[in-house]
């Protein structure tokens, strides 16, 4: 599967790294017709895979994420001022905290198998790779850490189950150990996409690109990054203001034209 990413420098030192919505929507529908209904769907498939334990715990992650969305959506969809609207309001709060890097990096699923790298024609390609380079490499490190972390508060919020009231310690926990997994596997899957040991360095630019559209021999060994150099977001770019980088209304004609979250992109204009 191919992934398409947009980088560019949004205020100051700050850079944008962002994954088209097109491409990221097409990966969760592909992944969506593999999800196992129910705990005996999930039993029998991991006792199937007796020998294989990095497979069952991916089976057992996905099952957990697909459980935690649908609950998600339930409180999503309740009606106006009830209990469960209330906890969709806090949980919206809460995600807004979460880092714009991590949900670019939870966005490189492990289904992706190349990727376009869109950046504006000012910047230098070696310098837009070693960027992207440097967030995985980060984001290895990071993820890693609160991975664990995050897994070490579980037991302790369970203790949150005496209440009369919804154990929401223990499910945000729950879901920040399950992003931070997401992001260390994304973080994993991007430098090794873009390393230097992989098959784009050979050949770059537009031929690589017309390669991926057009490549029907299954024997042709495709680049696994390709650099497209982009006028138009060099042109979208240049109406920034020099103090406060790009405005809001830029932003959000860069994320129209690019498929963009524009609530993801205006995080990184904001982060210190």
């Amino acid at each position: 599967m191919r992934a398409r990413l947009l980088v560019f420098p949004v205020k100051g030192r700050n850079w944008c790294f962002s994954r088209s919505l097109e491409s990221s929507s097409a990966a969760v529908d592909s992944a969506s017709t593999h999800t196992l209904s129910g705990l005996k769907e999930l039993w029998a498939k991991i006792s199937s895979n007796s020998d294989i334990k990095h497979s069952n715990v991916e089976l057992l992650i996905d099952f957990v994420s697909n459980k935690m969305n649908k609950a998600w959506i339930g409180l999503e969809k309740a009606p106006e001022g009830t209990f469960k609207s209330r906890l969709h309001g806090l949980g919206l709060r809460l995600l807004a905290r979460v880092k714009p890097s991590e949900m670019f990096l939870k966005s490189i699923d492990k289904e992706v198998s190349n990727v376009e790298i869109t950046y504006p024609t000012s910047l230098n390609e070696r310098l837009v790779r070693r960027r992207l380079r440097h967030i995985a490499k980060r984001g290895t490190i990071i993820h890693k850490k609160y991975f664990y972390g995050s897994v070490s508060l579980l037991p302790l919020t369970t203790a949150f189950t005496v209440l009369p009231l919804p154990n929401i310690p223990f499910f945000w926990v729950l879901f920040r150990t399950y992003s931070h997994w997401r992001a260390l596997q994304g973080s994993q899957k991007l430098l090794q996409l873009v390393s230097d040991s992989s098959a784009a360095n050979l050949n770059e630019g537009q031929h690589e690109h017309n390669k991926l559209n057009n490549a029907t021999d299954n024997h042709v060994v495709l680049p696994t990054w390709v650099m497209l150099p982009s006028e138009q977001l060099e042109g979208l770019i240049r109406q920034k203001d020099e103090e406060d980088g790009l405005s809001k209304s830029t932003i959000s004609a860069i994320c129209k034209t690019f498929n963009l979250n524009a609530i993801d992109v205006l995080k990184y204009r904001d982060l210190m």
